[in-house]
């Protein structure tokens, strides 16, 4: 089978995550994707401001309908900083046949040299990155082993950020967040 694996933060999820996942879905013709909310990213430190909980139901009420998209809470339970070679080490053990793939914006890729262990880390799980708008992919990183897959997808320029900056000021979140996740953003007060 062919697994692929899209992590953030997800705080909160938004149309642009979701897009891109189908988007490498159906490029890359995956039998399954799992989204993968992470405890707290390594490279952006200050970027969680939601409980593990809320983030992990923005995500289920989002996709719960959709039989093509899992959650996997493994980085959540695992509490900490959530690398991605700590993830993959989980996901290869449970998936040792298959091809697995991590999914990412192509602004990380300048940044992937950084990433913990990546040279173990290019030789477990293939990349599929995806550019995202005024992140032009310029040069790819220089790992041993890596290997890299460009998805041409629909690019949405949508930021977690401006969507809670979005909720302080009293905006509405509608064509940025699924309903169902609006709905809980506003019963559980997130964000302001």
């Amino acid at each position: 089978m062919k697994i692929g694996f899209l992590g953030g933060s997800f705080d909160p999820v938004h149309f642009g995550h979701l897009i891109a996942a189908q988007d490498a879905y159906e490029q890359y013709q995956l039998d399954r994707l799992i989204l993968v909310p992470a405890a707290q990213a390594p490279l952006k430190p200050e970027e969680v401001q939601s409980s593990a909980d809320d983030r992990f139901q923005m995500l289920k009420a989002a996709v719960e309908w959709d039989g093509r998209f899992e959650i996997s809470d493994y980085e959540l339970r695992k509490g900490g900083v959530s690398y991605t070679i700590d993830s993959v080490r989980h996901f290869r053990a449970q998936y040792p046949n298959d091809r697995l793939f991590w999914i990412i914006g192509g602004d990380q890729l300048p940044r992937m040299h950084l990433w913990k262990e990546i040279n173990e880390l290019a030789g477990l799980v293939e990349f599929i990155f995806l550019e995202r708008p005024g992140h032009p992919v310029k040069a790819t990183p220089a790992i041993p082993n890596l290997r890299l897959h460009r998805c041409d997808g629909h690019l949405v320029e949508i930021s977690s950020t401006e969507l809670r900056a979005r909720v302080r000021k009293g905006l509405s979140l509608d064509y940025f967040v699924p309903y169902k996740s609006i709905l809980l953003i506003q019963n559980r007060n997130l964000y302001r």
